[in-house]
């Protein structure tokens, strides 16, 4: 009996001792870069790609490359987060995974790694670099590698206003060396910074022992929260190269980020991406402010991501999900045939309980017009001021009915044809002008670039996440509210909420897509030519589809051709040739030196077993439709008098070599000013993840009465890819044409 109680004090002791070590964070490990397979790709195959590439190409034209540059791995604190079991994470994607993907599983020429700056201590900073090279250093002959790795970040800014409102802005770099790109990446201080470095040691010492076969991984990501909180603040108003080298450093705002980089001096770019997604922006936003003197940089802000896993931001729409007056005050429009405001759907929930409470209209209004300024009060976390709503009792509130795969929440005032309309008068005789270029990436979060070429894996390939089973809902949501007739303002200054639980991620989840890919028009493969087509925006982007796209002004005052991205001066009619052809259709499974390279677990992991796998046939384009914008020549002029969409539309017939189409625009010279041109290519239809986000079901009037949302939690099984019909496309970059008369 001695030796029982012996035997359990002992284990009493090592329990206690073991649960303390865990308390104070002692078994969690520095998670690193992983390793890249060293394994080169076949010359064979990437001249078998030139060569199908070429057979559909015009004589003479130059290389279309496909890459991906918005990629997240888990050295970005949300991507560590969804990668915990109790989401149904995978584990660890780092660095290495985005390279073995990019080359053996998604088959990209380029891409670029874009962990959020905020996350990145220096020493997270040192090993992504050293990734990089490495991914660089194993992909064969500089001069023509089978992919070209870009190091970047992203700058993640989030307002409570959209006055203080800037968004989201990757930066890549042209260069790997050290004196090539800055010592430290530059995050954004504010609500984004709190978030991405908020989290409990506590919270996920309870969290490890709830899940005890899976602890290491919550161990794991609080060592990564206290190496982010370890690392010292840089001091303000110190120039980068004067500062230290182990300091984390912010720009809370555009124009210090461009401030910093100007006094690095690099050869850089800055993508802005998300201009749309109401995740995260708050109602009201627009890009006017950003078109200002210090807050745009011409020379790096040439080139805008106008479609990712995050949704479509391209189409301009003129409703709004809030009306801000001279004096910043937001009010609540009412619905109309194509717009149902989420904050009038708020005052409807409450208005509609009410009236089942018998409470009387006139109470009922009163209540309902709260509601709605709650709601608007509350900007992104507005969702909160409804007690116990579910997330189908929103219906299609605040979505775009009739965009192409929308992002959540839709933003028409960042919209791509938005932002080419817009003009700033602050000098009359000059008017700035925002001259993107357009492509398109996949901003993963689990470190798989251009993830969008099979339309599979929803839970892998998407960032679709939620808890892994009903025990594990309960634990992570806030505490369950009674749906009470009223609704209740929303502080986020004193609620107990935290991180992403500010966010509407129940609804978000149905939206996430496997992403887009940017193309690009290369003299070659090697980095240097992949840059000179970034820099020149001779770029295009595709929903994940490889489109064939050519976009050119035949005639200009030099007798050149003017190609996608280009500017051009003129006093008549522009005229222009398109040629899409369809990208080649899928087959199952991986090609050979794919599974040659890696083991099959390794596949499995990163690949989840599907890959880039094309056949001899392509899809049909069906047709090409062409946008025309005619920027603001006065500050009054309403933005969709401005946006001719689609101006004119080109039906192309059957045939797997593609559609070339030519056109003009006879009242340019008449109109007397400037204008902007770009095609969609618009591909057969075809199923993918989440094209019907909710799924409505309409009433006579055509109102969605009733939602089937996908979720991305236990309650929609993992191998339902919630696939419907789409219609995957391209966009070319603008050609700018300027009214010279």
């Amino acid at each position: 009996m001695k030796r029982f109680g012996l035997v359990c004090g002992v284990l009493l002791v090592v329990g206690a001792g073991y649960l303390a070590g865990a308390y104070l964070g002692l078994y969690g490990r520095h998670e690193g870069p992983g390793e890249v397979s060293p394994v080169p790709i076949p010359a064979a195959v990437l001249n078998r790609r030139a060569d199908v590439q070429a057979a559909a190409s015009a004589p003479g034209a130059k290389h279309i490359l496909f890459g991906d540059l918005h990629v997240h791995t888990t050295f970005s604190t949300d991507a560590f987060l969804i990668s915990l079991p109790m989401i149904q994470g995978e584990g660890a994607h780092p660095p290495a995974d985005a390279c073995d993907f990019a080359r053996f599983c998604s088959g990209l020429d380029f891409w670029a790694i874009t962990d959020h700056a905020e996350g990145l201590t220096p020493q997270r900073w040192a090993e992504t670099k050293d990734a990089i090279r490495q991914c660089n250093a194993v992909s064969g002959d500089p001069a023509s590698p089978d992919v070209a790795a870009f190091l970047g970040w992203e700058w993640t800014q989030i307002g409570q206003t959209p006055d203080d409102h800037y968004g989201h802005k990757n930066v890549i770099f042209a260069g790997l060396a050290d004196d090539e790109v800055p010592a430290r990446p530059i995050g954004a201080r504010g609500n984004v910074g709190r978030i991405l470095r908020s989290g409990s040691r506590r919270g996920l010492f309870t969290t490890g022992l709830l899940d005890f076969p899976n602890r290491q991984r919550y161990f794991d990501f609080a060592h990564f929260l206290e190496e982010l909180s370890a690392a010292p603040l840089c001091p303000d108003g110190v120039d980068v190269r004067e500062l230290p080298a182990a300091c984390t450093e912010f720009a809370p705002t555009p124009r210090q980020l461009f401030e910093k980089l100007d006094q690095w001096g690099f050869d850089s770019l800055v993508i802005p991406h998300g201009t749309t997604w109401g995740f995260y922006t708050p109602a009201g936003s627009t890009w006017d402010k950003q078109l200002t003197a210090g807050l745009h940089d011409p020379d790096r802000q040439t080139l805008l991501e106008v479609f990712s896993g995050h949704g479509n931001s391209e189409e301009y729409r003129d409703w709004r999900a809030a009306h801000i007056d001279a004096d910043g005050q937001a009010s609540c429009p009412p619905p109309s045939k194509d717009y149902l405001p989420a904050c009038w759907r708020a005052g409807e929930i409450i208005r509609q309980r009410c009236l089942a409470a018998e409470l009387g209209a006139e109470e009922c209004e009163a209540r309902a017009t709260r509601a709605r300024q709650h709601y608007l009060d509350a900007q992104v976390s507005g969702f909160r001021t409804v007690p116990g709503a579910r997330a189908e009792d929103w219906l299609d509130a605040g979505q775009c009915r009739d965009c192409f795969l929308p992002s959540f929440n839709y933003r028409p005032g960042g919209s791509a044809q938005y932002l080419l309309a817009l003009s700033n008068f602050d000098d009359p005789s000059a008017p700035q002008r925002f001259r993107f270029g357009f492509m398109a990436s996949s901003d993963t979060h689990t470190a798989r670039p251009g993830s969008g070429y099979k339309e599979v894996e929803r839970g892998s390939m998407s960032d679709a996440r939620g808890a892994r089973d009903a025990t594990w809902a309960r634990r992570l949501a806030p505490p369950e509210q009674e749906a009470r007739p009223e609704s209740v303002p929303f502080d986020p200054a004193t609620t107990q909420l935290q991180g992403f639980q500010f966010l509407e991620l129940e609804r978000q989840s149905s939206f996430f897509l496997t992403g887009g890919l940017i193309a690009a028009h290369a003299t070659g493969r090697d980095r240097r030519a992949v840059w000179q087509a970034l820099k020149s925006k001779e770029v295009y982007a595709t929903s994940g589809e490889r489109i064939l796209l050519w976009f050119d002004l035949l005639e200009s005052p030099a007798n050149a051709r003017i190609p996608m991205g280009g500017s051009v001066g003129l006093n008549g009619s522009p005229r222009f040739r398109v040629r899409a052809v369809g990208a080649q259709k899928q087959q199952p499974g991986c090609p050979d030196y794919s599974l040659s390279a890696l083991s099959p677990e390794r596949l499995e992991h990163v690949c989840r077993g599907e890959c880039y796998n094309p056949s001899d046939e392509r899809r049909l384009i069906t047709r090409i439709e062409v946008v025309r914008i005619r920027p603001q020549i006065a500050p009054d002029e309403p933005m969709a008098s401005l946006i001719d969409d689609p101006w004119q539309r080109f039906t192309c017939r059957p045939d797997p070599n593609g559609c070339v189409v030519e056109f003009d625009d006879p009242d340019f010279a008449g109109l007397g000013r400037d204008a902007v041109y770009y095609v969609r290519a618009i591909q057969e239809p075809s199923p993918a993840i989440h094209a019907d986000p909710l799924g409505c079901e309409y009433d006579e009037n055509g109102n969605c009465v009733e939602v089937k949302l996908c979720f991305g939690d236990y309650r929609t099984p993992a191998d339902d890819d919630c696939l419907a019909e789409h219609e995957s496309r391209a966009w070319s970059s603008p050609i700018f044409v300027d009214f010279q008369g």
